[in-house]
């Protein structure tokens, strides 16, 4: 087993804090502390030094906090070889996300798997991207799902995780009941270029994603209103102030004021879903399990929302 100290020293080394690495491992300030100076002692290795009022990673720390990558992956790929070896499987899991992916892809399954494993501890955790491999890293979860465009370019192509693609998960346009358009199936947008749009705030991930869908087919969108959250713009949307983007995996809640359409032509945007784990582990039985069923639940909603939801 990896000496749990080099993973609250692998867990500093991602967040850079005490405190932040108390509250990702669970484990008090103080605990962390006595861990971080224990190992100090044992490996006869100055690991961390003052910095101002803190304390940073020396050269010694950075190097071996580096060079335990390698081992942590050769653990988890030994781990998840023994348990199909002996056809056994671990006894708890982990699942972060993102709030849409929690509610409509690890939700379903933890049910599913705790009804197929009894005795499996499945714990699910709402998280940003970011925070999703702090908790890996802090092996607070086991497995993660992100939204590729969300996450940091730099951590999404770290080596100490394996990533699996999802769906890719498109945008619909929602629009007021009442619309002309409400009794189609589809809609391009280019038919709605004098709409009044919802979106999210300038600068934001969404806000990239809608404008980038609205400069491949040649429009400016005029945007009347701003809405950070989906179910913010569903009630916009069902107020009648304008139409909007809202992503497949995303469920309207049986909005009654509010038709969701598929859209057809240039500029379809869609975002890139992906699970993540840590290296080495995707090798698991519980975690190939888990993949195929996320899989499977993403096939089944991304077929089954063409308006409204199942």
């Amino acid at each position: 087993m990896i000496d749990p100290r080099l993973t609250t020293l692998r867990v500093f080394a991602q967040c850079g804090t005490i405190s932040a690495t108390a509250e990702l491992t669970g484990y008090s300030p103080s605990a962390v502390s006595s861990q971080l100076r224990e190992l100090q002692r044992v490996l006869g290795m100055q690991l961390l030094t003052k910095d101002g009022r803190g304390i940073r990673l020396t050269a010694t720390g950075r190097f071996l906090v580096e060079g335990s990558d390698t081992l942590l992956m050769e653990w988890e790929s030994l781990r998840a070889a023994a348990m199909e070896a002996g056809d056994r499987m671990q006894s708890t899991l982990g699942l972060g996300g993102f709030s849409t992916a929690a509610a409509q892809l690890l939700a379903p399954l933890a049910a599913t798997l705790r009804s197929t494993h009894p005795l499996l501890k499945v714990q699910v955790l709402e998280a940003n991207p970011t925070r999703c491999f702090d908790l890996l890293v802090a092996e607070r979860i086991d497995l993660a799902v992100v939204v590729a465009m969300q996450s940091d370019s730099s951590v999404e192509n770290d080596s100490r995780f394996e990533q699996t693609l999802l769906l890719d998960d498109p945008l619909d346009v929602i629009i007021p009941a009442d619309h002309p358009f409400a009794s189609r199936e589809t809609v391009a947008l280019q038919e709605l270029a004098s709409e009044t749009w919802i979106t999210d705030a300038a600068g934001s991930t969404y806000r990239s994603l809608f404008t980038a869908a609205f400069t491949a087919v040649g429009m400016t969108p005029r945007i009347a209103h701003e809405a950070v959250e989906w179910e913010t713009q569903i009630a916009f949307v069902g107020a009648g102030l304008g139409v909007g983007l809202l992503p497949r995996l995303a469920p309207l809640h049986s909005a009654g004021k509010v038709v969701r359409l598929r859209i057809t032509g240039r500029g379809k945007p869609s975002r890139r879903i992906i699970a993540a784990v840590r290296r080495g582990s995707i090798s698991s039985p519980l975690i190939q399990e888990a993949l195929g069923i996320l899989q499977a639940r993403a096939r089944r909603i991304l077929t089954a929302r063409p308006r409204d939801d199942p």
